[in-house]
């Protein structure tokens, strides 16, 4: 009896030893993940403008005429790449690009916002340009590579975030006029603060247009953004933010501005030009769409002449850069308007809930956000 008592006692002894080394074990990596906190690059935070950072890493995949796919992508130092001056993207201007964020949310994991929506736009362009495109996976996973490889330059909960860039070049010898052989996806990335500091002051541009029916408007080519370049340079030197562009067809209806989608308020009814393939379909665009709805606002897609905007109450802007911004003022050939601006606005509202979203500040019922890390 007292050697069964003994054998009773070892073992709850035993059994205490274990649950001790279990919790000492459950102590040991509390304090590694305490200790292990995100690493950060050495930058001014608070500083941050959209201008390019050079990080640590980039992601270059290419597409051969031997083997007719995208293969082999890799991860590469961040830097110059080499390319035939006969190369499509130089000559003819073959290309495209996309752009989208990554966030710090308050534990300082990472948060992608909508990445397939992306890769689903590029594919989209790519066929308009008569280009191969990698696919959605292929997207997905070099964006998830080039973020996780450069996370310490993804700034801190609510001090910025990072902006992806890739980037679908064709990159062959080609001296005609004719699609290239081979071609590069590239994605790069940079921390970014604010796109446009201060108030948001249009211009209406009446003489020089974005886009035409039956071009490349509704894609992200890279054709469509220099040719804007003077006059957007000539509004900003009068003190103007952007430009907002009128349709080519009958130039009385608004489009968008030179990297923004635009949005008008009247009533409980938000109004956006129709992506009719002039205009971007813009993923924040859409997303500001969806969330008005189920703030129980009437969204319209239509053509909205530039005699109306005068008579909204808000107008705001929506894209990847800026995300939600309310316009302080339009300006058409010479008469200026004004509008609501402040903390009260429908903007400020769904710039909150969007910005939210895209930390993890607000639970993610519709499924937009990825965890990377």
């Amino acid at each position: 009896m007292f050697m069964f008592s003994r054998s009773i006692c070892c073992a709850k002894l035993n059994q205490l030893s274990t649950f001790e080394t279990l919790f000492s074990n459950l102590k040991t990596c509390e304090y590694r993940i305490y200790r292990e906190k995100a690493e950060y690059a050495n930058v001014n935070w608070d500083e941050l403008g959209f201008a390019l950072t050079k990080t640590d890493y980039m992601y270059v995949m290419n597409f051969t005429e031997e083997e007719q796919k995208f293969f082999n992508g890799t991860l590469t130092r961040f830097g110059n790449i080499e390319m035939c001056p006969s190369s499509g993207i130089l000559n003819y201007g073959q290309g495209l690009f996309e752009g989208l964020k990554a966030y710090r949310k308050e534990d300082e994991g990472i948060l992608l916002f909508r990445p397939q929506e992306n890769a689903l736009r590029m594919k989209m362009g790519a066929d308009r340009m008569c280009m191969p495109s990698p696919t959605v996976d292929q997207f997905m996973d070099a964006v998830k590579k080039t973020v996780l490889a450069n996370k310490r330059w993804v700034p801190p909960y609510g001090r910025g975030s990072l902006y992806v860039r890739p980037l679908l070049m064709a990159t062959g010898r080609n001296l005609g006029v004719k699609p290239s052989s081979d071609y590069t996806f590239l994605v790069y990335a940079s921390p970014v603060g604010n796109y446009h500091k201060g108030d948001l002051n249009l211009m209406v541009e009446d003489n020089v247009h974005r886009a035409i029916p039956g071009g490349t408007g509704g894609i992200k080519a890279v054709t469509n953004y220099s040719p804007v370049y003077k006059p957007l340079t000539e509004a900003k030197a009068k003190g103007f933010s952007d430009l907002l562009f009128l349709d080519a067809l009958t130039g009385s209806n608004i489009e968008e501005g030179s990297a923004c989608n635009i949005f008008i308020l009247k009533g409980n009814v938000i109004s956006t030009p129709t992506t009719h393939g002039t205009i971007l379909p813009g993923i924040t665009r859409k997303s500001i769409m969806e969330i008005a709805s189920d703030f129980g606002y009437q969204v319209e897609e239509r053509a909205i002449p530039i005699k109306e905007v005068f008579d909204a109450e808000e107008v705001f802007c929506t894209g990847t850069a800026m995300v939600v911004k309310s316009v302080a003022s339009i300006t058409y050939q010479g008469k200026r308007i004004g509008y609501k601006l402040g903390a009260e606005t429908l903007a400020q509202k769904l710039h909150a809930t969007l910005t939210g979203i895209q930390t993890g500040l607000i639970e993610d019922k519709l499924g937009w956000t990825m965890l990377i890390d």
